[in-house]
């Protein structure tokens, strides 16, 4: 009976073994946190990008299951809107840089302070731009795996043919009578339309991006940023006013054309000179190979100024799971997954050390001039505050009337209009 007994109990001891071991594993699986994310992403280099990494995160721990969603880009702020209005917006949620500023004021978004991701951009700064575009009232609300950037692309064989100096470096960039010249130059030899300035994109961010370091270069900006409070002066006030006639006179002399559709005007030699950002890069350099020729932005008035900022991520406000969140964008915020990325798209690493294992922005790299822009003070972010929207929108409308002939100083006055309107009817847009 006692053999019996010790058989029995070495079989529900092995019984209960069994079943602590069923037990372990149901409670191990039902540990993962299931976090979802959105990203702005069609078919595509980005899109397989964002599948892999996040695959790789999900294989890499069991703690912690991201569920990705990509979304086409250009519904999806109003994606983002009506979500948010609907209390379903996901954990993580990438967005276009300054649109943060209106998130986190109105609420859609959470500081990462205290989370460890912003421990990880702490100890592995981002690049400045990035982290003064990420952080609002004095708090960081966004985190970026690449900046953007702003140049001039060239074909070395035409301008050179045109008698065009080639600048090397932001010290050396063209002055306004140079770029003026050079722009004479290519008309004179033949191109049809020297200047292209991607008007083919229509008209939105690209314009408050693209063409805003016009109007700073000369003095002037979208808004005044000293209080936040008023675009008069700022985006109506002589340095502006002879920013955007300077760009009228470019149309008018057939420097530019306002009206292109097609965004192949600079591979197909339309034009000899392309304004616009990195991400043109991969289809350039297959066009044009050895004959691409990077320039620096020009000095049209006191200093040159380029665009800064890019797509980020952040968390919601509303997101259960902020820590579980945060381990996931310490994943993607690795120097393996940032260099992943910039591979696919062409922008800027956010870090220096995903910069100096990058081929192309490292020292003497084929792109390494848009970090030395954003190093050398050349960049600026576009305006810190939940007003840019209105003000992105309003300066995108005076610009498409601009260059259509419509009078510089009505345009301009118009869109300071609608953005003082804006901000006197959010009352100043007070921290909350």
């Amino acid at each position: 009976m006692a053999k019996m007994l010790g058989v029995n109990a070495g079989r529900w001891t092995a019984v209960a073994a069994v079943a602590a071991a069923v037990v372990g594993t149901m409670g191990a699986a039902q540990a993962a946190t299931e976090v979802s994310m959105w990203v702005h992403a069609g078919p595509g280099p980005e899109r397989d990008v964002y599948v892999a990494s996040i695959k790789a995160f999900n294989d890499a721990q069991k703690d912690v299951k991201v569920n990705l969603v990509a979304l086409p880009e250009g519904s999806y702020n109003d994606q983002v809107s009506a979500a948010a209005l609907a209390g379903k917006l996901p954990c993580i949620l990438d967005f276009d840089g300054p649109n943060l500023y209106n998130y986190a004021w109105s609420g859609k978004i959470r500081p990462l302070d205290g989370l460890g991701i912003a421990k990880l951009v702490k100890d592995q700064p981002l690049l400045p731009t990035l982290t003064r575009q990420g952080t609002y009232n004095g708090k960081l609300y966004s985190v970026a795996q690449f900046d953007s950037g702003l140049a001039i692309w060239g074909n070395r064989k035409t301008l050179q043919a045109a008698g065009v100096r080639i600048p090397k470096g932001p010290a050396d960039a063209w002055s306004r009578a140079e770029f003026e010249d050079a722009l004479a130059k290519l008309k004179a030899a033949g191109v049809k339309v020297p200047l292209d300035m991607k008007f083919n994109y229509g008209i939105g961010e690209w314009i408050s991006y693209g063409f805003a370091p016009i109007v700073q270069s000369l003095g002037g900006d979208l808004i005044d940023r000293k209080t936040y409070r008023s675009a008069k002066g700022a985006l109506n006030g002589p340095a502006a006013v002879e920013a955007m006639t300077m760009l009228q006179g470019w149309v008018k002399k057939g420097y530019v054309n306002p009206g292109t559709k097609n965004d192949g005007d600079f591979v197909q030699g339309v034009s000899a000179l392309s304004w616009v950002g990195h991400w043109t890069y991969n289809d350039y350099r297959k066009a044009l190979g050895e004959e691409l020729v990077l320039i620096p932005m020009p000095k049209l008035g006191a200093q040159a100024v380029t665009g800064a900022g890019s797509w980020n991520f952040g968390i919601a406000k509303s997101c259960p799971a902020p820590e579980a969140a945060s381990k996931a964008l310490e994943f993607l915020m690795g120097k393996a997954e940032i260099l992943r990325i910039t591979a696919a798209n062409g922008a800027v690493p956010a870090t220096a050390a995903a910069q100096a294992d990058s081929p192309a922005y490292k020292a003497g790299g084929p792109l390494s001039l848009y970090v030395a822009q954003s190093s050398q003070g050349v960049a600026r972010v576009r305006p810190e505050t939940p007003a840019y929207p209105v003000i992105s929108a309003a300066f995108a409308e005076a610009v498409n009337n601009i260059v259509n002939g419509g009078d510089v100083k009505k345009e301009l006055d118009k869109a300071v209009r609608k953005i003082d309107q804006d901000i006197e009817d959010n009352n100043g847009y007070p921290s909350r």
